[in-house]
């Protein structure tokens, strides 16, 4: 009996060693070992996972899931749960992945499948915390095990001195530099933690995991033709990997792919169907796409999957055009009421609520959520008003006459770029919205490039210096070559073949210098609304990011007279450079201001410029659908119905306040 017993063992691990190379002969050995001992379970397994390796997913879940129902072993539901992804069944297969890891809970490998199908879902916080598991239990050395815990654990400076001393003595570990990265871009050192990551991917081109975070940073730091490279990479060996077809629907849809984006946002909700997050991502891209019903329909699909997310409730308050009933209205006050809501869903529905209240003029009730809502948001994304401040002082004294008149004839001569500047909510979409309805203009909506140039110039100065400093240390020379780089970069925005196109970033206004000398043809235009109303709509608006100043009304003040600051700055020492348009004259006489603006852009006239509104070009702002109608006066002074709350922003506008839409003194510092 020992004989036979002793042979079955050797049968079976001869036929798993096999499975890494030649899975039909695993299955061959596997059914062999069946006809002698008919139904073994690990020969069955055995089977069934040749039967996934050979892509034959639905003869693997015939075994699987019997075996399942059988036995309560971490292996098989691992397996079951690759097989189910791999007929679609997406919802099945986390359950199953979930089971595997509660069973098991080193199996490394249940984990990294368990990231890969959380990330596809939406659920990066689920995803991070899988993927640490994942290499908590794939460390072998205790060191290295002591970092990922304290990395899992969220101990960052513990973590970051393992890891640091772990590499001093191994420096070509990729694991460690895999985690080193994360820790990076946790803390906001991304460029650190792109440089790592890059380094992980020269000792290891093979490290999948790796070139998939290195993806998804590349995604969130802007670079998404970069990031689509990764992808396509990781798409070629695994072509049905949902978490890599997510991140690319995404960034398909910000390269204004909307069609191949939201093609991929099907296929994988065929697969994973009650996922709430999907839904919500898929709306997001139909909103954008100006598809509004249907992305109603995806918001409402989110909710009813998951009624305590907060962001789909405020997704549709965002539409703007959405009137919440009484029903809605309950329902997010029953999830405020609870205990155990998350402060991302608390201030998401905070939001929400506000704007379901202001539609039903309940607005003091309206203004207490919208106030408790920036508070949390605040918490997760401090700001410091006196830095922004400090930064305005140093271009002042920087960016003088004498620099420019120094620097002249510099740059790249091409005229194609429109800036739009200013701040968020100041009517910046309406002109783009405009400018993009001419035949010789296209909008590619807020562009990241600027930004990234700035922190790219950033890491050549000294570490107490400003990028200003070393913009100013370039050759003339240099300058040409900044705004050959940006022309290149953002080609891939380009889709019509129009001789103009738009940046819309509206924190560029910091960045006029910049601007500038790079591109001395380039068209300024600084779009500018009344300050009451311009930072109130800020402040009742939940930026996804970027905006950090938006959460206090002290903040907003503060930074809307920084901003008037600077421009009449560039306004004494570039007179001409910038063209303003004050939102309420171009509401009051469209035309007229219309004119003024195509004029500033060396544009003929056209009369489709003032039937903006009919042009379906995709808008991702949160004035998405308030510029596919003609202009109106809706939002002209709405922030009246909330004056008695304002205090604090009046008194941090000061004189700003008082000379709208003139520009109060401001010491210039125009000389050299």
């Amino acid at each position: 009996m020992s004989e036979v017993t002793t042979s079955l063992e050797v049968a079976l691990s001869h036929a798993s060693r096999l499975l890494g190379t030649d899975p039909a002969l695993a299955a061959e050995q596997a059914g062999e070992i069946l006809r002698v001992v008919p139904g073994h379970p690990a020969a069955r397994l055995i089977l069934a996972t040749a039967h996934r390796l050979r892509g034959d997913a639905p003869s693997a879940l015939a075994l699987l899931e019997p075996l399942a129902a059988e036995q309560a072993a971490a292996p098989v539901h691992y397996e079951l749960g690759l097989a189910l992804a791999r007929v679609g069944r997406g919802d099945e297969a986390l359950a199953a992945l979930r089971r595997a890891v509660a069973l098991k809970p080193d199996m490394a490998k249940a984990w990294l499948a368990l990231a890969d199908h959380l990330r596809a879902v939406g659920d990066g916080d689920g995803a991070d915390a899988a993927y640490l598991a994942y290499v908590r239990h794939s460390a072998r050395d205790p060191r290295l095990l002591r970092a990922a815990e304290a990395l899992a654990a969220n101990r960052l400076p513990e973590a970051e001195t393992l890891l640091k001393d772990w590499l001093r003595q191994q420096p070509t570990d990729v694991a460690a530099l895999r985690m080193l990265a994360e820790l990076a871009v946790r803390v906001g050192r991304n460029e650190e933690g792109l440089g790592l990551l890059e380094r992980c991917l020269e000792l290891a081109p093979g490290f999948r995991e790796a070139r998939q975070h290195y993806a998804l940073v590349l995604h969130r730091d802007q670079q998404s033709e970069r990031a689509l490279a990764q992808l396509d990479i990781l798409l070629v060996d695994d072509p049905d990997n949902p978490g890599n077809r997510t991140l690319k629907a995404a960034i398909l849809c910000r390269l204004g792919d909307y069609a191949e984006g939201i093609a991929l946002y099907d296929a994988v909700l065929r697969e994973y169907p009650n996922n709430a997050r999907v839904w919500m991502s898929h709306g997001h891209a139909l909103k954008t796409a100006g598809r509004q019903d249907e992305a109603i329909a995806a918001y409402r699909r989110s909710i009813a999957l998951e009624p305590r997310f907060g962001e789909a409730y405020w997704s549709l308050a965002n539409l703007k055009t959405v009137r919440f009933g009484d029903d809605d209205i309950a329902a997010m006050r029953a999830q405020l009421a609870r205990t155990d809501l998350s402060a991302e869903d608390r201030f998401h529905f905070d939001f929400a609520l506000g704007k379901a209240l202001e539609d039903r003029k309940d607005h003091a009730a309206s203004f207490a959520h919208y106030a408790a809502g920036n508070a949390l948001r605040l918490k997760t994304v401090p700001y410091r008003a006196a830095d922004t401040s400090a930064r305005v002082a140093k271009a002042k004294q920087l960016y003088t006459r004498d620099f420019f008149a120094e620097r002249a004839g510099c740059g790249d001569p091409s005229p194609d770029p429109i800036f739009i500047v200013g701040l968020p909510r100041s009517g910046s979409t309406l002109l783009e919205q405009i400018l993009s309805s001419h035949s010789q203009v296209e909008g590619t909506m807020e562009l990241p490039e600027i930004i990234a140039m700035t922190r790219a110039l950033r890491r050549a100065a000294d570490a107490s210096a400003s990028y200003h400093d070393a913009l100013a240390a370039l050759p003339p020379e240099e300058f040409a070559a900044l705004g050959a780089r940006f022309l290149e970069r953002t080609r891939v925005q380009r889709k019509t073949g129009a001789p103009f196109f738009i940046d819309k970033m509206p924190n560029n206004f910091l960045h006029l210098g910049l601007i500038h000398l790079m591109l001395p043809n380039a068209k300024i235009v600084d779009a500018r609304r009344h300050p009451l109303a311009c930072c109130f709509s800020g402040f009742k608006q939940h930026f996804a990011r970027g905006q950090n100043f938006s959460y206090s009304l002290d903040d907003l003040g503060r930074y809307y007279r920084d901003y008037v600051e600077l421009m009449a700055h560039f306004d004494d020492v570039l007179p001409g450079r910038v063209h303003r348009v004050i939102h309420e004259h171009l509401v009051d006489d469209t035309e007229t201001e219309v004119r003024r603006l195509l004029d500033h852009c060396g544009l003929p006239f056209e009369d489709g410029c003032l039937r903006f509104y009919e042009n379906d070009r995709p808008v991702r702002t949160a004035s998405s659908e308030q510029v596919r109608r003609p202009i109106n006066r809706d939002g002209i002074d709405q922030w009246r119905h909330y004056d008695a709350w304002l205090g604090p922003l009046k008194d941090a506008l000061g004189p700003v306040l008082d000379a709208y839409p003139d520009i109060p003194p401001f010491k210039t510092g125009s000389a050299a």
